[in-house]
């Protein structure tokens, strides 16, 4: 069956962050963030700790976000979608797939941190809501993170 012109089949699924799909995409963010920041400023992530979703556009694997679950909040991380995919709303539609996976978790707060260099990023997190708090957590120390909040309950 054809795909019908104009139409395209966007899904976004949990998926295990030690696929060879996953790894990729977080092997490609990594790359994209070693350009823009120090090693230091690249926080590492167990990935046992990250429940990933993976976005794909028509069964390509586009992009991937996760959470990591702490005991007040939950918070983004490793909200990615590759270049050639990007200006078609795929993050703002990743973004909002993980704050209800945080609420369907009973989470009513969400976080995250990003880097300052990333103004895409910080654009889309504003719109959807996000404001600015204090640094928290590993990024207390870090002079190029910025730290975003969202009250989801």
């Amino acid at each position: 069956m054809g795909q019908i012109e104009g139409f395209v089949n966007i899904t976004i699924q949990a998926e295990d962050p030690k696929s060879p799909e996953a790894i990729a995409l977080l092997y490609e963010l990594e790359r994209s963030l070693e350009e823009l920041y120090p090693a230091e400023s690249r926080h590492d992530l167990e990935l046992e700790k990250l429940e990933l979703q993976v976005l794909r556009y028509d069964g390509h694997p586009a992009g991937c976000g996760g959470l990591v679950l702490a005991r007040e909040y939950a918070e983004l991380k490793r909200i990615f979608v590759r270049p050639g995919y990007r200006g078609r709303g795929l993050g703002e539609k990743l973004v909002l797939r993980l704050e209800q996976r945080a609420r369907e978790l009973g989470f009513t707060r969400l976080r995250l941190e990003t880097g300052q260099h990333q103004g895409q990023a910080i654009r889309l997190y504003q719109k959807l809501g996000f404001e600015p708090i204090p640094a928290f957590g590993p990024y207390l120390t870090d002079p190029l993170s910025l730290c975003y909040e969202k009250g989801i309950g």
